[in-house]
Parts: structure tokens; sequence; C-alpha cells
């Protein structure tokens, strides 16, 4: 573009160029018209003069010096006129080479004009070698020569010796003319960002000069800022200094402002331009249009109106047909994705060539067309000369490709061409191309194969590598990747810090992350937004959370992303869900918009506090920004509505999805109806899933599972295992967890550890399911086995596996086992204990009996206990028949003022007491519970029979059969005391005479459960649900009745499961 400007621009300026034949010294302060850098090359034809006309000049020069062959002077003006007439506008090596050997064979060696002019012709013909070393030779150089030479590098491309040769005629004491001043800038302009300081120092010595305010420098400047992208108001200020503008500045500013995407200037000055009275035309022409198509295609809002305003202002200027202008609307249209409209104005071009091809191909690919974007290359390729950018764009649209197989088959088609043709090794941005084609199509491997073997490699082929390693989930690679780049020597980019930090965050190496955030603050690019956004990532994945507040603090500007990062961040942590919503809010008042990637985030942060205000509050911002009928912003209002309890409101949302709900809308019905307890509606609406066609995942058989095992529902539980094989979901790792934790916690044990080995394939969930299950069951021995065998199968046990383990030791009184395990934890996994494991210990210390331990144990602990340390503690003290009242009361005290409101802690206390029959004090811990206003649960035992799930609670007489149940429990007495059972009192925790108390124990919940179950005709076990834990008379009861009826009985109480058979139970007395 500017090449053409200057070309215009300096046809006017020629007459202030002066005569170079009239003498030496006038001629070495100017420099010839064909050297000029503004200049485009004339037609050597033109100067070309007859070879008749060529010889004689040639005789009469031979003749000249025959005649005078020992004088060593300065020849006739007559000589140094033929010689430089006839080579001053040459352009052939051949001319080169005869004024070469005139010059030397004439002795005028000494001549700087002339040597100047061969420079020239070497310049002029590309031959920079030889252009040098005449450079070299000349025993006297002025300013004329450094610019001739300086020029000539410029224009061959040759931008670092260009750079070079400037500063050693600084160093040389030649001041630069205007030819050197612009071909040095030029040299700047064309090397980009890495030659703006050099450019900013050349600005300031011409600032001191009369060069500043001259017009043909001053735009070559301004051209500078803008390429370079340097700073601005530097670049106006040389627009300023510009006496005598011409359209040339005007553009050249126009154009920098669009380079920076400074729409709103570029119009400005555009209008300004308009009015502008001035001796130059100041009429826009193509390249003012297609500068203001640049800006207008990069303001953010509004630009497609801007670009159809600008598309109308071009056709009432007759620039419609131009290929410039038209090439830029192509890409304008393309930009917003009216490729079509693209396509036409593309096919009305009278003349259309690689850039207009290449533009619009470009907007094919932003719009995920690429074998459109294709097929245009193959139907151009014939009509236009295609130029290596034109192959960049179609590597690019591969990877865009619906089949991306198909795509990568395309790639490696032009892979084979362009090692044929060579342009693999000509053009960085081929190499850089194919790494990112390859990347994008999923085959790592081939774009580290062409990463490795390219010749060159620039920044932007690291970047492209470390991008295309992460997103192929090559996280270490790229990590190590980015250390290798920084060991060649190459400052990284934004796009490397966020690809490095991307890789950092995706395998938890906070440390490298920390190093790369440093990095990124010595080179100031921590304040990228996008930097900035990836550093967000980093510390939240690692759960910093306080490192996020500050990177965002820190941020001078944020866009979406930065506030969908921070609110994520908090709202991943529940104790900082208040501040995501204040984040939230604050976004709002900033004037954002927040989109699905924000509300989806809010709402997960909101559904853990379950406030239905909040939760409605947010569904009317919802509505209001029009996101509504997003599915997965639905979806997580169903959670949220689920979680509030408020299943009415799910119900008409997922009414309302209709057709476009997917698996995670049904899995969050169905957790929805889990979580307020309506597991018959969850699993109806699994039916419903299979009825309605609809793909059930591991997911859904997983929540559904876990319902059923939490209520201890076999049956169902069963029902949903057979829609699982049916499903053929049965192998599934996630299923087969599930089922393994279900089948033990409804007490088949036996189901559980069959299909614990059947399974194919095992994970840590499914390891710690069967051995919470074994330790649930009272089998101790069995999950330390189970444990021994984890751990030989190479899977590495976590926290939630501890948890399991020490409860084992604690149902089978494992003391000194318990320890070991417990220490093991930290000194061999590494896994420092928790909460958790601390009250296992506790409770493995008190079931053990030894509550003097326990203190010293709590003393020790790195953290104050909490609520579950106390109350397992006061638990403890219950359990010890009041051996030990005082611990057990400093227990209560703790716990009361952690958790006054729960009327566990109330009736824990009263047990304790009542154990050591303290009636007086059970007494005052029954009046604390009354002032409290709390309630205790009342204990119920539940069986389920075929027809549905029968409760009971002590001395029920609610059920129709009540007469049935009571005369099968008097049977059942009579003959437990006929062999031998005596009523243990002592569980009767009330202060009452002997009779009443065994009348008490005589219609528990469980012992009515278990009559009813007898009134049925069945050989199969009992089973038997109880939510508190059972009493030692009732366990001793049940004992009997095994023995009697012959038949098992398994019981679940909320501690763990009894199996009773033949008089003996699996915990061995010891629960």
């Amino acid at each position: 573009m500017y090449r053409r400007f200057f070309t215009a621009i300096h046809k006017q300026a020629a007459p202030h160029t002066c005569n170079p034949a009239s003498n030496t010294l006038i001629a070495s302060l100017v420099v010839p018209r064909n050297n000029s850098l503004f200049f485009k090359p004339q037609n050597p034809a033109d100067h070309i003069s007859p070879s008749l006309h060529r010889l004689s000049l040639q005789i009469s020069i031979d003749k000249h010096t025959s005649s005078q062959p020992q004088l060593r002077v300065r020849p006739s003006s007559e000589i140094f006129e033929i010689l430089a007439s006839l080579y001053q506008n040459s352009s052939r090596l051949d001319d080169a080479k005869k004024l070469h050997l005139q010059i030397l064979k004439n002795g005028l060696t000494s001549d700087v004009y002339l040597y100047n002019t061969l420079i020239n012709i070497y310049v002029r013909i590309g031959d920079l070698v030889s252009a040098s070393k005449s450079f070299d030779e000349m025993p006297e150089r002025n300013s004329v020569s450094w610019a001739s030479l300086i020029s000539g590098y410029t224009k061959n491309g040759m931008l670092n010796e260009a750079c070079l040769h400037f500063k050693r005629m600084i160093c040389a004491g030649f001041f630069p003319n205007h030819y050197a001043f612009g071909s040095a800038l030029r040299a700047c302009q064309e090397s980009g960002p890495s030659r703006l300081k050099l450019g900013m120092q050349i600005h300031g010595l011409i600032s001191k000069t009369w060069y500043g305010s001259d017009m043909v420098v001053g735009n070559v400047l301004i051209s500078m800022y803008g390429n370079c992208l340097g700073p601005m108001s530097e670049a106006h200020c040389a627009f300023d200094e510009i006496q005598i503008k011409n359209l040339v500045s005007w553009n050249s500013i126009i154009s920098a402002y669009a380079r920076r995407g400074d729409t709103i200037s570029a119009f400005e000055l555009f209008s300004t331009m308009q009015r502008q009275d001035c001796r130059f035309s100041l009429e826009p022409n193509e390249f003012t249009f297609g500068s203001l198509l640049t800006a207008a295609c990069s303001l953010a809002n509004q630009s497609l109106i801007l670009v159809e305003q600008m598309l109308a202002r071009v056709k009432k200027s007759g620039y419609s047909q131009d290929l410039y202008v038209g090439s830029a609307l192509v890409s304008g249209f393309s930009k917003f994705g009216l490729v079509n409209y693209a396509l036409k104005i593309f096919e009305q071009m009278s003349e259309r060539n690689s850039i207009s091809m290449n533009g619009l191909m470009v907007g094919l690919v932003r719009q995920k067309r690429g074998e459109e974007a294709t097929e245009i290359f193959t139907y151009m390729k014939n009509v236009v000369v295609e130029n290596l950018d034109s192959y960049v764009v179609l590597l690019s649209s591969f990877a865009e490709f619906s089949d991306l197989t198909e795509g990568k088959r395309k790639g490696q088609e032009v892979h084979a061409y362009v090692i044929r043709t060579g342009f693999a090794d000509i053009k960085v941005a081929i190499g850089n191309g194919l790494v990112n084609m390859y990347a994008k199509c999923g085959a790592i491997a081939d774009a580290c194969s062409v990463f490795r073997l390219m010749i060159d490699k620039d920044l932007v082929s690291w970047n492209t590598m470390l991008s295309g390693l992460d997103q192929n989930g090559c996280f270490e690679d790229a990590a190590i990747s980015f250390c290798e780049m920084r060991r060649f020597g190459l400052s990284p980019s934004n796009f490397t810090l966020i690809s490095a930090l991307s890789s950092s965050a995706s395998l938890g190496w906070i440390s490298l992350g920390q190093q790369i955030h440093g990095e990124g603050v010595k080179l100031g690019l921590d304040l990228d937004v996008s930097v900035s956004n990836a550093l967000l990532l980093l510390y939240s994945e690692a759960g910093c959370l306080s490192k996020c507040r500050k990177v965002f603090f820190l941020m001078p500007e944020y866009d979406q992303v930065s506030w969908n990062s921070i609110i994520g961040a908090l709202a991943d942590s529940e104790a900082s869900v208040k501040d995501a919503l204040e984040y939230f809010m604050d976004m709002m008042r900033a004037g954002w918009s927040p989109n699905r990637v924000t509300l989806m985030s809010i709402l997960g942060a909101v559904s853990s506090l379950s406030l239905t205000k909040l939760v409605q509050q947010i569904h009317a911002v919802v509505l209001k920004h029009h996101v509504a009928d997003d599915c997965a912003i639905a979806n997580a209002l169903l959670a949220c509505y689920g979680k509030c309890g408020l299943m009415d409101n799910c119900e008409k949302i997922f009414s309302r999805l209709s057709e476009r709900r997917d698996e995670i809308s049904w899995n969050s019905m169905i957790s929805g109806y889990i979580h307020n307890e309506d597991l018959p509606k969850a699993i109806d609406m699994v039916w419903f899933m299979m009825q309605r066609g609809q793909r059930l995942d591991s997911f859904t058989f997983a929540t559904v599972l876990s319902a059923c095992a939490s209520v201890a529902t076999l049956e169902c539980g069963m029902e949903v295992h057979a829609s699982g094989i049916r499903a053929c979901l049965e192998s599934d790792v996630v299923v087969g967890s599930a089922l393994v934790d279900m089948y033990a916690k409804c007490g088949r044990i036996d189901y559980a550890s069959r299909f614990f080995e059947l399974m194919p394939v095992r994970n840590v969930y499914s390891w710690n399911s069967m051995i919470s299950g074994y330790a649930r069951h009272g089998h101790g021995d069995k999950a330390l086995k189970l444990f021994t065998r984890m751990k030989q199968n190479d899977q590495l046990p976590d926290h939630v596996t501890f948890v399991g383990v020490l409860s084992a030791c604690s149902h089978v009184g494992l003391v000194d086992e318990g320890f070991k395990h417990f220490k093991s934890m930290s000194e061999a996994y590494g896994l420092a204990p928790r909460m958790e494991h601390y009250s296992c210990m506790v409770d493995l210390l008190g079931r053990a009996g030894e509550l003097n331990e326990i203190e010293g144990f709590i003393n020790k602990m790195p953290f104050k206990p909490n609520v579950l340390i106390w109350r397992t503690i006061l638990a403890a003290c219950s359990r010890a028949n009041g051996r030990d009242t005082e611990f057990g009361r400093r227990a209560a005290v703790m716990l009361l003022e952690l958790e006054p409101q729960n009327a566990v802690n109330y009736v824990l206390l009263a047990n304790m007491y009542a154990s050591g029959e303290k009636w007086e004090d059970v007494a005052k811990a029954r009046v604390k519970m009354r002032k409290a206003e709390v309630k205790k649960e009342a204990g119920c035992s539940w069986v389920t029979m075929k027809d549905g799930i029968h409760v009971f609670v002590a001395g029920d007489k609610s059920h129709p059969e009540k007469e049935l149940i009571y005369e099968k429990l008097k049977e059942l007495n009579r003959k437990m005391r006929d062999a031998g059972y005596v009523p243990e009192i002592k569980f009767a925790l009330y202060d009452l005479e002997a009779e009443n108390k065994e009348e008490i124990l005589s219609y528990h919940s469980e012992k009515l459960a278990v009559a009813f179950v007898l009134t049925r005709k069945s050989e199969l076990p009992i089973r038997i649900m109880k939510n508190l834990r059972v009493c030692g008379d009732c366990h001793s009861a049940f004992k009997y009745i095994s023995k009697i009826i012959g038949r098992k009985i398994v019981l679940r109480d909320s501690n763990r499961f009894h199996h009773f058979e033949d008089g003996q139970c699996s915990c061995g007395d010891y629960w």
C-alpha cells in the first residue's frame, strides 16, 4: 500500500533535486532520481541506448584516455559527462561491470559520483553483494553513498543490514539526507515492533533538523509508527509537524489508527481531511477507503452498519470495482459472517487477486465453513495467481472441516505440495500453518514432526506448537516446550504465556505457574487481559482464591472472560459463594451483561445455599437477558429449584424444555426428586426416560443407585441394576462402583463382593465402596485384606479409603492396627489426616473403652475439635455406663456451644447420665432440651414388603395389622424367655420400675418390625432398617429370635449392619 503512495508523491517532489552533472560536489548532495526509496524503478529498456551510439561513446572515451596515458589528473568534464550520461539510469549487470572497469581503467576511483552511480546500478539489479564491495572500495564517501546502499538493502528486504549501515553512517560522522532517513525508517517499518526503538531514535534525530517538517519523511515516520505499533501520540506528532500535507499524509495517519483498531480517531481524521483547503487534491482514494473499511471492521458495536455506510460512499466515489477497496469490502463482510454478501462483491470485482481471494477464504474459515473456503481456493487458483499467504489460509481451513479426518487428509495433500515446491522453506508462516492444521485436526504427533523439521522458527511457531500441545491434552510436553523455547533465547509473548499457564493449571503445577507469572511480570505481560485471565484460571484450579482476587484487582481492564473467571472461581468454593454474588453484582453495575457462562456459575453457587428468593431473583435476570431457552441454563435452574425443594418449579421448567431436554435435564430432575426424598418419582422418571427412548448414561444410574442405597431399598436397587444391564452399562466403572455401594448399603454384602470381583475395571471409588462396605458390615479383617490387595494392584488410596480402613479397625477393635494405618497416611502416602480421620480414631479408642487416651489424642490434633469429634466423645462416654461422666460433660458443653439446636446432642447427654443412673442429671438435660425448643428424631424401624414399606415406632398401634403383630410379639417373648432370654433393663433409660422398663423394651420399633414380618409366610432373610442405633436389649433379643425362627435377620442401624444367624451376630457383640 505504502509503496504506491510514495511513488505517487515523489513524482511531485522531483523539482527539489539538482542537476547531477554540474559538478561532483553538488552531485554528492543529492541522490539520482532512480535511486530514491520512494520512486518506482523505471523500465530499464527506456534507458538503453542503441548499440551504435554506445559503441561511438566507448570509442571516444578510449581515444581520450589513450592520448594522455602518463597523466594522473582529473579527467575532463567531457569524459565525466559521457560516463554519467551513459550509465546513470542503467539497470544491467553488463553496464555495471563496464562502468566499474572504466572507473578503474581511467583512474576515477576518487570520483564519488561515479561510484554512487555504480552502487545504484547494482542496487537496481538486486546485486547487494557487489554494491557492498563497491561501497567498501570507495576511498571517499558522502551521504549519497550511504543513502544508496541503505536504500538498496531496504528495497531488497535486507532490513537488518539497512539498519546496521544507517547506524554506521551516523558513527562515521555523516549526517543523513532525507533519502537515508526514509530508507532507514522504511526498514524499521517493515521489521515491525522489533525495530520500534530504532525508529523512535531516528525520529528524535529528524526532529532536530528541518526534515521534521518534510512531507515525505513525515509520511514514512507515520507509516513506521503504524506498522511497528508504536505510540500513536508520536505518530500524530509527526503528522502535525508536516507543514504541507498531501493525500498520502492523511492516508498514512488514518491507516495507522485503523491498524490499532481506533475507529473513532480514524473517521474523525477522515472528516477533518475532507474539510481541509489545500493545494493538493484530498479526495479520498482507494487507499483511504481501504483503511477506513479496516477501521470500521474493528469497531466493537455498530461495525456492520458502518461498513454498509462505507460501501455506499465507495459506490458513490466510483471505487466499488477497485481491487484494493473490493478486497477490503470482502474481508469486512466476511468478518461479520455475511459471506454470501462478500462473495457477491467478490464476483462483481472487475479485477481480483490473491488478496481478495484470501479475504473471502478467511471469512469462510471464521464462520467454520472450511469446506467452502477450500472450494473457493480450488475454483480461483486458475483465475488469480495465489501467493504464499493463500496456502497459509488454505491450511487453516482444513481445521474447520466438519469431518476432521477429511480435513487432515486434504491438509496432507497440501503438505506434500508445499514440500515439492519448496514453499515450506521459503515462508515460516506455511510451516506454522501446517503445525496448526495438524494440531487442530487432532494429529499432534504430526504437528510435532513438522515443528521439529522446520528450518526457521519464529515466535509464532513456538506459540502454535505450545497451543496445539495444550489443546490436545499434552500438558507436560507443552511445559517442556515452553522451557525449551526460553533456552533458545526467545522472549515469550502473551500467547505463549496463555498456553503455558493453561497447561500448568491442567497439571496442577502451581509452582511452574508461579514462575511463568514471574516471567510475565518481568516482561510487562501480566497486565494483558488474556494473560490475567489465564492466571485467574491457574490460581482458581489450585484453590488459591486470595491470589485470584489479587490478580483481578491488579488488572487495568476486564473483559467478559475476566468476570466469568473470578465469579466461577469463587462459586466453586462453598466458603466464597457470597463473594461470588458480590462480584456478580459488581459486574452488572459496571455495565456488563451476564452471559450463559456467568449465569451457570452463579446458579451453581447459589444452589448450595438453597435460598429460594435468591434463586428466583437470578431466574428473573435469566429471563431479562433472554437466555431462559438455553438448555444449560434451564438445567442449572432445575438443580437450584430442586435443592430448594421447589419441585413444582422444576416440573414447569422441565415441561417447557420439551424436545430440547438432554441427559443433564433428566438427571437434574431425578437428582431433585432424590434430594427431596421422593424416590418413587425418581424411579418413575427413569422408566419414563426409557419409554421415551432417552439414552440412560452412567450418571443417571449412579444417581438412582445412590438414592436406593441411602434408603436401603434393595428391591428398587435391583430393578435399576437390571435396567443398567439392558442399557449395556453394567461394565461401566462408575455404574459398577455405585452398584457395589448400593448392595453393601442395602445389606447384601455378598452381592456387593461378587459384583466387585466381576468388575473388568476398577477405580479408587470401586475399592473404597467395597472396603467401606466390609467395614459397615463388621468384616474388619476382610476390609483390611482388601486394602492390601488394593495397594498390590497399584491403586493409590485417597482420604476416603482411609476413612473405610479406620472404620473397619474401629468396628472390630483393632486399636494398634488402626494407629499404624493412621500414621501411614502422612508417612507413606503424603495424605494429611482430616477431621473425619481423627473422628474415626476417637471412635476407635472409645469403642475399645480407652477413654483416658482420647483426651491426650485430641490435644495433639493440628486443629481444634469440631462438632463431629465432640459428638463421638460424648457417644463413647454414653456407652461406658457412666464411667467417665466428667469427660462426657465437658464434651457436651463444647458440643452445645457449637451446635445448640441439634436434638441429638441433648439425647446423647441424657443417655450418658441415664447409663450411670444419674436421673437428676437426665432430667436437667431434658429441661435444657425443652428450653432450646428442639425436638429429637423419633426412633423408627421399617421393612420393605411386596405391598410397600411398613414403618414402626416404639409402642406403635397404628398399623392395620396391630393385633396380629402384638400377638406374634407375645409369642416371641414367651419363646425367648423359655430359651433363656432376660430383658436388659439397663437399656431402658428411664427412672421407672423394672416391670415398666421391661414393657418399654418389649415394644421397641425393631421388635415390632420383626414380629410383623413373621406374620407373613416366607423363608427369606428378614431385613430391617432403623434410623437410630440399636439398643443392647434388642441386639440380645434378635440373637434369640434368629435361633428360634431359624431365619437370618439383617438389621441396619445408624452405624452399621448386624447379621443375626443361629443365635450369633456378625459384630461379635463389639459394636
